[in-house]
């Protein structure tokens, strides 16, 4: 007879997991600091959304529709979507985890690519799953590696267009290729937290795939392009019977009424999404250029960040760069644990930011080691 364990013991995968370790929040002791690591957006949050929140003061003793009623039905009407295919979440994280607990099974497989969003990884291994991590070419996404990977213990893909943290995206067609190439029971997730930043016409979030398909989602957040990180809102589209699958096990009450509130003001303020896009397309191309003339390789972002990557030599290195900027207030993301221990992420800020940035960088590369 086996002996039972002498204290409660998690499944298995769950040991396994590297917390997710956020990016540095702040910096003591300055009274100006760039926070450049989290993707945040420069602008701030609608002011539509803020009157929302501050409106759902007055009720907050009150439970939230179950349902996020009014979200969905905004979110449907921004982008002409049959409302009943729509999930809110807790941040789209809330909805990848649960898309993961619905479908994978113990011994199950999903695939990611080698330089996704860690969240995948996390959670595969917290249902058991075995996470299948696909080569990327150039640090984009390979169909073909990826569908290289699939085996019939399959269960999920995951796939962020444009992919986090390296800016790369596949064009549309090479995302048909893909679907096409996997087979009906694997779901295909597409991940498109920075779908409103992409300004190139061979991209399509993923929308039109979902409503003709049986075994594709796709995902979004509130936390990039309109600003309300902190109340943690997601939403995910997708066939009538993964919606239903979610909607099985997702909590009663996972949306908060201010998230709820604020997200329906937020989608339908298409003037403030304009502007958060105009600042992103004049000053993405500037921060690429500005480092890329200090002599740093700059991976090209389709998203609101860049990619950027250090001299392999003493003292100039990745690592040293961050010291030497949060040194000076500015905190950029290490992305070490993304299997790029010799870059940094720098989210595209406001003017100010972004020439501090690129001047700290300056002399940063300037000093002599």
């Amino acid at each position: 007879m086996t002996a039972l364990p002498s204290k409660p013991t998690p499944r298995p995968g769950v040991l396994d997991i590297a917390a997710y370790v956020p990016g540095t929040q702040d910096v003591t002791g300055r009274n100006r600091v760039h926070r450049l690591a989290s993707n945040e957006t420069p602008l701030g949050p609608s002011p539509a959304a803020i009157a929302a929140v501050k409106a759902s003061a007055d009720h907050l003793q009150l439970y939230p529709d179950g349902s996020a009623t009014m979200l969905r039905t905004a979110i449907a009407a921004q982008f002409g979507l049959n409302a009943d295919r729509i999930v809110c979440g807790a941040g789209s994280d809330e909805l990848l985890n649960l898309l993961a607990q619905a479908y994978i099974e113990p011994g199950d497989e999903a695939i990611y690519t080698e330089h996704g969003f860690l969240i995948y990884r996390i959670a595969i291994l917290g249902t058991g799953g075995i996470p299948v991590v696909a080569p990327e070419t150039d640090l984009t996404a390979s169909v073909d590696a990826i569908l290289a990977a699939v085996t019939p213990k399959t269960k999920l893909v995951f796939l962020a267009n444009p992919n986090n943290p390296t800016g790369t995206y596949l064009p549309f067609s090479e995302v048909r290729r893909l679907h096409s190439g996997l087979p009906g029971h694997v779901l295909l997730v597409l991940d498109a937290a920075y779908a409103e930043y992409v300004r190139h016409n061979d991209y399509d979030s993923g929308i039109e795939l979902v409503a003709t398909s049986d075994n594709v989602v796709m995902t979004r957040t509130f936390s990039k392009i309109h600003g309300l990180a902190a109340l943690r809102l997601g939403w995910l589209y997708g066939p009538a019977d993964v919606v239903d699958a979610i909607n099985r096990i997702r909590g009663p009450f996972n949306v908060g009424a201010p998230a709820i509130a604020a997200g329906a003001a937020a989608i339908a303020d298409q003037t403030f999404v304009d502007t958060a896009v105009a600042h992103n397309e004049e000053w993405l191309p500037w921060v690429t250029r500005a480092l890329e003339q200090l002599g740093l390789t700059v991976t090209p972002s389709a998203g609101n960040f860049v990619l950027v990557h250090f001299p392999d030599a003493d003292g100039k290195r990745a690592a040293d760069a961050d010291r030497f900027l949060l040194d000076r207030g500015i905190i950029l993301r290490r992305v070490a644990a993304y299997g790029l221990p010799n870059a940094l992420r720098m989210t595209i800020g406001d003017e100010e930011a972004n020439r501090d940035t690129v001047e700290a960088l300056r002399a940063f590369l300037d000093t002599e080691t």
